[in-house]
């Protein structure tokens, strides 16, 4: 005579909470997560007539002078002779940057013109100058 089983083992995985747990996880990384924005150094940029916005911004290098000839190269503070190795590492990285060079109306032109020779020195020949709109 055979015994025949009526309960059968079924192997199941219970997807109930799955909601629940991507939830979690979402939020978990929302708060984690740090956006980078560069500071740079304090400068008042001299005013223009005319601007134009360069649209991407993962192209680009920021590169500022303050008035007490402090130069700042994406939030990393480096001396003039420094410029060049800086740039042409993140050059190395990614030939089509762009360097945004933001310089205090009140900066000694002998700094600025020593950062734009070693900038050339680097090849970094798509410069940007960053100013402020001449209000009138």
């Amino acid at each position: 005579m055979k015994v025949s089983r009526k309960s059968k083992i079924g192997s199941v995985i219970p997807t109930a909470s799955m909601a629940d747990i991507a939830f979690l996880l979402l939020v978990f990384f929302m708060v984690t997560t740090v956006f980078r924005i560069y500071r740079g150094l304090d400068v008042f940029l001299p005013c223009a007539e005319a601007t134009q916005k360069i649209e991407t911004k993962r192209n680009l290098c920021h590169i500022w002078v303050d008035t007490k000839g402090q130069i700042s190269i994406d939030d990393m503070l480096v001396e003039v002779p420094l410029v060049y190795p800086v740039v042409l590492e993140k050059l190395r990285d990614n030939p089509r940057i762009i360097i945004s060079f933001k310089a205090d109306r009140n900066a000694r032109y002998g700094i600025l013109a020593n950062v734009m020779e070693e900038l050339k020195r680097a090849q970094a020949l798509r410069i940007n100058f960053s100013t402020d709109r001449e209000t009138l």
